[in-house]
């Protein structure tokens, strides 16, 4: 085996690596609903993925630059595509969890969530700078927006996917 062939094999090897590497953080981003930073590893990916396949199938018709952008091109707007139709089809729950200061505002913004036709649980906790309220509203993926509009700037705020909920009380929509 030559020189050239082991310096091929070596280079396919390090390419699958930077191809599955990209594909599982393009994966993590879209997990995370970052569309369009998942859509541009996509880009990347691909672009590697085709080069080797290119090198490895040899012989037949290679493909030009411009249709290599165009092909990449297609799986990154695919991606994309794909994660927003994923979110405009599965209205899944989510949870809206704030840690926010013990405070009559606080209370004003929980009856302010509950007048919006959201159920809020609200439990006691203890901070390291005192009293906080912890905050939970389950909602649609589509309420997510004007709940976290609502808490803004106010507390700690984290987003969660919900897997399944059962019981409880839901509202249709704000």
């Amino acid at each position: 085996m030559g020189t050239l062939n082991l310096l091929g094999l070596c280079g396919i090897f390090c390419a699958r690596i930077i191809d599955v590497s990209c594909n599982i953080v393009r994966l993590l981003f879209l997990v995370r609903g970052l569309r369009f930073i998942a859509a541009c590893i996509g880009f990347f990916e691909v672009m590697v993925y085709m080069g080797v396949l290119g090198y490895v199938l040899g012989g037949g018709k290679s493909l030009t630059f411009v249709e290599l952008v165009v092909y990449c091109g297609g799986f990154a707007t695919g991606t994309y595509v794909g994660a927003w139709l994923e979110e405009k089809l599965l209205n899944t729950y989510i949870l809206v969890e704030v840690i926010l200061d013990d405070c009559d505002e606080t209370r004003e913004l929980i009856a302010a969530v509950r007048e919006k036709g959201l159920g809020a649980t609200v439990l006691n906790a203890m901070g390291r700078d005192g009293p906080k309220l912890v905050v939970e509203v389950f909602c649609r993926r589509h309420d997510v927006r004007p709940v976290q509009d609502m808490f803004a700037g106010r507390g700690f705020l984290t987003i969660s996917d919900v897997k399944r909920c059962l019981g409880g009380w839901f509202q249709k929509r704000v």
